[in-house]
This record gives structure tokens, C-alpha cells and sequence, in this order.
């Protein structure tokens, strides 16, 4: 080492010595480096694990987002076609929120966030931006309960709007569907017909659209036609409605 450090023709001695322990050196360091990439590989593979994690959280929150924003694009595209709706209302209207719906798949009836308190009475027919919904029968201080049309203890007066026939509609609450009364197998109707409130009745005002004519079944061993109607209001789907005063209270 002495040597090394004061005679200068050592270095070649010491350059000759290392070229044959290289290969030791890197039979040694080989380990290192192995442990070193091996350890690189497992932190780079957390943290993408990781940053997946997180977008799948981002992704997963950004959806929820959009459906938020659509719900409140379907909320207000309805409460539009309500505004709409009303113009054509003659008389005081107001706006109520469907607080519950009836599980029993044969009773279609709603809950409403309206009561006596509000004036709402029995009998008021309830409307939604697409046509009759049903009518007012129970009412509390600040909740009523509505018969939907559908329900099979329900009935409206109709004419249809493209011949001037008139009839009664019941509801049948297994399909959610309409049926006609004592229609003659010679009446003038047609599949796609749509039939308005008559206004012959107390309960709902001229005019309002209640379904379209989705099947017409003529037996000839029967005296009247089989005729059921699709509802023109949204009976399972909207959540605003309105409460209809045929006149001014």
C-alpha cells in the first residue's frame, strides 16, 4: 500500500491485478442489482395499482355525477312539460310531489305531499304533463292519497278525439292498461286513437288526454268489442304532479 502510494509503477501492477478479480466484481454486485431492479419493479407496480385504484374511485364518482345531472335534466324536462300543461288550465292548479306508491301489484294508487291543508279535496282530478293521471280519494291535513286511472276500481268518461265516440274507461290493475265499456262491434275506432276526458263528469275537465287505443279484438259471438288502452300519463314514472280546481276557490 506504501508503495502503491509513492512509487508511480505500481499503478501498473494494480491495473494488471484488477482486470481479473472484474469478474468477481460483477458475480458480486449482479445480486444487487437484481434486488435493486426487482425492488423498482414491485414500487412502480403499487404505484400503478394504486393510481388505478384511484381512477376506478374517480371513474366510479364521475358516473354517479352524470346520472345526478341527468336525473335533474329528466326533473326539469318534466316540471316543463307540467308548465305547459297548466297553461291549458282554466282555474287554481298546484304542484305536488309523489311521496309513495302502493307495492300491490293489482292497487295502483299514490301518496302525495298535499293535503286538506293545502285545499286539496276528494275527487280532484290529478294530471301530469302527458294526461290524467286519476283522481283525489283520501285526503289528511298534509298528505292525500290518489286512485291512479289504471286501477280497476277507477273509471273516466272519454270521447275520442278523431270520431267524437264516447265511452267509459276502466282500469285494469293487472296489465296497467285501459279497457273500454259496452263498446258495439261496429263502432268506429281504430288501433292508435286517442281519447280525451269528456268532461261529462264532476271529476275531470274536458279535453285532457287519457290513453291511445293499443288493441281492438272483434268476437263475433260477443255484442261488444274488446278494446284496451295504453294511458297517455306516465302513471309509474312521474314524481310531479298536478293537483287540478276546475274553478277558482
Amino acid at each position: 500500500m506504501i508503495a502503491d502510494k509513492y512509487v508511480p509503477a505500481t499503478e501498473h501492477i494494480r491495473t494488471a491485478l484488477s482486470l481479473p478479480l472484474l469478474p468477481l466484481q460483477y458475480l458480486v454486485s449482479a445480486p444487487i442489482q437484481v434486488i435493486d431492479k426487482v425492488t423498482h419493479l414491485l414500487s412502480t407496480q403499487d404505484a400503478l395499482r394504486k393510481e388505478n385504484i384511484d381512477l376506478k374511485a374517480e371513474q366510479l364518482l364521475l358516473k354517479a355525477e352524470l346520472q345526478r345531472v341527468a336525473a335533474i335534466e329528466q326533473e326539469n324536462n318534466h316540471l316543463k312539460g307540467l308548465l305547459k300543461s297548466s297553461q291549458q288550465i282554466h282555474g287554481k292548479m298546484m304542484i305536488a310531489q309523489m311521496l309513495a306508491m302502493d307495492s300491490d301489484l293489482a292497487t295502483h294508487q299514490i301518496v302525495l305531499d298535499k293535503g286538506s291543508h293545502h285545499g286539496v279535496y276528494v275527487g280532484q282530478p290529478v294530471l301530469d304533463a302527458a294526461g290524467v293521471m286519476g283522481q283525489v280519494i283520501q285526503v289528511a291535513p298534509l298528505t292525500s292519497r290518489v286512485l291512479l286511472i289504471n286501477d280497476a276500481k277507477s273509471g273516466i268518461a272519454i270521447e275520442n278525439a278523431r270520431s267524437g265516440l264516447r265511452s267509459i274507461a276502466m282500469g285494469d290493475g293487472y296489465s296497467g292498461r285501459l279497457r273500454l265499456l259496452n263498446v258495439p262491434q261496429t263502432a268506429d275506432i281504430r288501433t292508435g286513437d286517442l281519447f280525451l276526458t269528456s268532461g261529462l263528469s264532476d271529476r275531470y275537465p274536458a279535453g285532457y288526454p287519457v290513453g291511445r287505443v293499443l288493441s281492438i279484438i272483434h268476437d263475433p259471438g260477443l255484442p261488444f268489442s274488446a278494446i284496451v288502452l295504453e294511458p297517455s300519463a306516465h302513471l309509474a314514472q312521474s314524481r310531479q304532479v298536478l293537483l287540478v280546481w276546475k274553478e277558482k276557490i
